[in-house]
């Protein structure tokens, strides 16, 4: 809808009603002046300041608005700062019955419905995108968030990563992240500033620190450059402009310099362009005057201007008789869709980033309304890893390792086949510690274990999906033709004596020392542990994803911590998906059955396919990449865990399409219980 009539119609319900207005940017000052008359307004809200005056209105902390009556709040902000000013006042507006509507007459109250498809989202297609290019004889392409893009939710959280960094290293700056952005929106009422001027209003602030603003603006971009990623679909189409023989140019509103935005572009390649717009250069903002700039320099010469901010990309360059596409942010075809339900549990900086990768991975591409049906989809088992699995992988090895730390273990068993890749992962993070891929296996550990009829009586408690003579064979590693016709549990214990002995073997080719150890497994009772115990004298302590039916164990002497604590497993969602988690994790070597004489181990037949391994690969790359990525970013004293978070992650597993033939044709193997699920069944 066109935007003057659309907040006409707001302020014409309210004619007759006190109202606030939240933002002091000269965007403020032009509303009131077009509206000032009309409206009964009381007073100024800021996110930085609550006193003072600003256009002739006093400016006031939000508590002060109830003994006002303000019945309604307009956010003059762009869309983009909308947001975060929405989540900041929307428990406060919806408590004391107040509307909120942004200065384009948008209700902010009114969120968006969780979606998975894009049926509801006004985009146009690739196709169309390259129409108007051919048609126009000048392309400008807005840079950040359309051609390339940061790893993190929001450009803010730069701020507080960067103040993470400085804490890292001695120094505080108090209410860092607060100050820079403050310093940035004073500055920029004005024109545009440099990154060194913010820095300087920062300093001044605070009365100084023992770094300097040169240095501070320094830290920030070389911080910024590496979050950098560029958005791959968007590069091909402004390709695609200058193989068209159009002139191409980029328009970007940025603190940083034109050297800088330079230095950007060489980085991604995105070369061959006509000229740079870059608005510290030239004083002035998009919302200003820089797309004035930009006709005059072709005068005469049709212009589309491609960006993603509604405000200053399309409405601002079409007030200047460009034409103008949107090409929708990362961080826009999410909210699109409700956030996918996960706005609710996005807290720290580390659950900031956790989503900026997972959006930069999954909306780099803003082509999504190609086809009729615009559904969300992931195309490759890499993507399933990197978005679904490793948040929660990652949170889990972190957990782990500072639990080993604390409780001061030296050495650590990744039983095979789960600790294959959570044990790569811990060695990322961990290498001080003697960390062992221990070939076992339940089978291997229950052969080796057996000491007693109890033992035995144990093992079946837990019922096989099978004959007698098949369970003999797969859990004891006993062939038979006919049980009834052996001594069972005889022939068992029997087996377990030379098992253990086996064992033996090759736990002295491995070097251990006497200290304790600790033992990572993924979802289990304890019965692995249990048993390898036996094989040891020193004492073991279990670190488990999930333990099942901690009840059961109660009198077996064990020392087991899980991640997801009974009560916690008990109302949380991850037993409805921890059978993925569990896939994703296995080794691409058989199943470790028992050892030979000589301490060897001796493996199973191979039951997945060479195409089941190379789909596993694929998705471990996906949440190793994952970790790095994650790692890379944020400073060891910035990462928190949110199970929460990694479960809505986790979940959408279920409801995003997967387009990946091969991984939907995996199993969900459990040989010791005789099971087999197909990945599509637990996947839903």
């Amino acid at each position: 809808m066109n935007q003057m009539s659309n907040i006409k119609d707001v302020l014409k319900e309210y004619q007759n009603k006190k109202i606030a207005l939240y933002g002091l940017g000269t965007e403020t000052e032009r509303f009131l002046s077009e509206y000032g008359r009309e409206v009964s307004v009381v007073g100024l809200l800021d996110g930085f300041r609550i006193d003072g005056m600003m256009y002739g209105f006093p400016i006031i902390p939000i508590a002060d608005i109830l003994a006002k009556e303000v019945e309604l709040i307009i956010v003059v902000a762009r869309p983009g700062s909308c947001k975060a000013i929405t989540k900041k006042i929307r428990g406060f507006c919806c408590e004391n019955d107040i509307a909120l509507f942004d200065v384009r007459g948008q209700d902010l109250l009114n969120t968006a419905a969780v979606a998975y498809d894009f049926k509801n989202v006004n985009g146009a297609s690739r196709l169309e995108l390259l129409d108007k290019i051919n048609a126009s004889d000048i392309i400008s392409f807005d840079l950040f968030d359309t051609l390339v893009m940061r790893k993190t939710k929001s450009y803010v959280d730069v701020f507080e990563l960067l103040d993470f960094q400085l804490r890292d290293i001695g120094i505080y700056i108090p209410d860092f992240a607060k100050n820079r952005l403050y310093a940035e929106k004073v500055l920029s009422k004005d024109k545009p500033p440099g990154l060194e001027k913010i820095y300087d209003i920062v300093l001044r602030m605070i009365g100084g620190s023992f770094i300097n603003a040169v240095e501070l603006a320094e830290l920030e971009w070389k911080l910024d450059f590496s979050l950098l990623a560029v958005r791959d679909a968007v590069k091909k189409i402004f390709k695609s402009a200058i193989a068209m023989g159009k002139k191409v140019v980029i328009t970007t509103d940025s603190y940083y310099s034109k050297a800088q935005i330079v230095q950007i572009l060489e980085r991604f390649e995105i070369i061959g362009y006509d000229e740079l717009f870059v608005s510290c250069e030239y004083g002035t903002a998009k919302t200003q005057e820089l797309f004035h700039i930009l006709a005059n320099k072709y005068k005469g010469k049709s212009i589309l201007h491609i960006g993603d901010d509604e405000f200053a990309d399309i409405e601002k360059a079409k007030s200047h008789n460009i034409e103008a596409y949107r090409l929708y942010s990362a961080a826009d075809l999410f909210d699109s869709l409700g956030g996918l339900g996960t706005e609710s549990e996005i807290d720290s900086i580390s659950d900031r980033v956790k989503i900026g990768l997972f959006l930069t991975h999954i909306f780099n591409n803003p082509f999504w309304f190609d086809d009729e049906e615009r559904k969300l989809f992931v195309k490759e088992a890499s993507d399933i890893g990197y978005l679904f699995c490793a948040p929660m992988f990652t949170d889990f090895t972190l957990w782990m390792k500072d639990c080993v730390k604390e409780q001061g273990f030296t050495q650590i068993f990744f039983g095979a086949r789960d600790g294959f890749l959570i044990g790569r992962l811990y060695r990322m993070l961990d290498e001080t510690r003697d960390s062992y891929y221990f070939l076992s296996s339940r089978t291997a550990a229950i052969r080796a274990g057996m000491e007693s009829e109890e033992d035995i009586d144990y093992v079946d408690s837990m019922k096989y999906f099978g004959t007698p003579e098949d369970e003999l064979k797969v859990r004891f590693g006993i062939y038979v033709e006919d049980i009834s016709k052996i001594d069972r549990k005889a022939e068992i214990l029997k087996k377990a004596k030379q098992q253990k002995k086996n064992y033996q073997k090759y736990i002295d080719k491995l070097g251990i020392r006497d200290n304790n150890i600790a033992i990572f497994d993924f979802v289990a009772k304890g019965t692995s542990q249990m048993y390898i115990q036996k094989l040891f004298t020193q004492h073991m302590k279990g670190f488990y994803f999930l333990q099942l039916e901690p009840e059961f164990m109660t009198d077996k002497g064990l020392d087991i911590e899980p991640f997801y604590s009974d009560e916690e497993k008990n109302t949380s969602a991850i037993f409805d998906n921890y059978y993925i988690l569990e896939t994703m994790l296995t080794s691409p070597y058989p199943m470790m059955s028992e050892m030979d004489n000589d301490g060897n181990p001796v493996f199973a037949k191979e039951t997945r396919t060479e195409q089941d391994l190379r789909t596993l690969d694929k998705v471990q790359s996906g949440i190793l990449q994952f970790f790095e990525d994650y790692l890379g970013i944020l400073p060891e004293s910035a990462r928190k865990g949110n199970k929460k978070l990694n479960e809505k992650l986790l979940a959408l597993v279920n409801k995003i399409q997967i387009r990946d033939e091969d991984f939907l044709t995996l199993k969900v193997e459990d040989p010791f219980f005789g099971r087999m699920t197909d990945i599509k069944d637990v996947i839903g």
